[in-house]
């Protein structure tokens, strides 16, 4: 039986933190349901703007959304129209004040969500599975991760029985709390069913604590 668990909640308060940052004890089922539509928004109408991920920060009235894209070009469009359209539309979902910030993400190659994604769009183009995470994981490795592993499964070139195949480069300690770990799944729709994608990536270790980090920046 697997003892496996998220790696990213894992680390949760020692070097990852929380996509959303609020509380609010009455009407936390209504927030977090509104914070699940935003995002499931923003994905679905943006999903080639290479979205890796949205961050939602509150405070009373004020909505302030983080959007983490490897193409800010396609998200902002010519002149800022296509961002003002988004911001008018997710208006009209929470009716608060919302100002969005939009972060580029310099190396995707180096970023779980978008390489698992990438992989999915290879095997939904009939690409060989072992070529599309030997391509990919190489790729990572190059651009300075440290360590990546790939893991497909499902009716892997139309096979028959289901299986699992798996592709590593590197070390990826996920028992090692300090150690920076991205983790990413997808699904590739194939002809002949679902695919699964699970995405390790190791990057390096982080000494300090982010709770810590965030109270220098406060105290500066």
């Amino acid at each position: 039986m697997g003892q496996k668990i998220n790696p990213i909640s894992l680390r949760m308060g020692i070097n990852k933190y929380w996509q959303s940052t609020w509380f609010d004890k009455k009407n936390y089922a209504s927030l977090l349901k509104e914070d699940t539509v935003i995002r499931a928004y923003i994905e679905k109408n943006h999903s080639t703007a290479g979205i890796s991920l949205v961050n939602i920060e509150r405070a009373a009235d004020n909505l302030k959304i983080i959007i983490h894209t490897s193409k800010p070009g396609i998200l902002i469009g010519k002149k800022g129209v296509d961002i003002e359209k988004l911001k008018n539309s997710l208006t009209k979902l929470s009716k608060k004040k919302i100002s969005l910030d939009i972060k580029e993400i310099k190396k995707p190659e180096i970023d779980a969500v978008l390489l698992a994604d990438s992989i999915a769009k290879q095997l939904e183009k009939r690409i060989a599975f072992r070529k599309a995470m030997k391509r990919s994981g190489q790729t990572a490795a190059k651009m300075g991760a440290k360590g990546v592993k790939i893991v497909c499964a499902g009716r892997l070139g139309g096979a028959e029985i289901a299986r699992t195949e798996k592709f590593s480069d590197g070390s990826v300690p996920l028992h090692t709390l300090r150690a920076d770990i991205d983790y990413a799944t997808a699904r590739a729709l194939t002809t002949y069913g679902i695919i699964g994608i699970k995405v390790w990536l190791f990057k390096g270790e982080i000494k300090t604590n982010i709770k810590e980090e965030k109270q220098e920046k406060k105290d500066i």
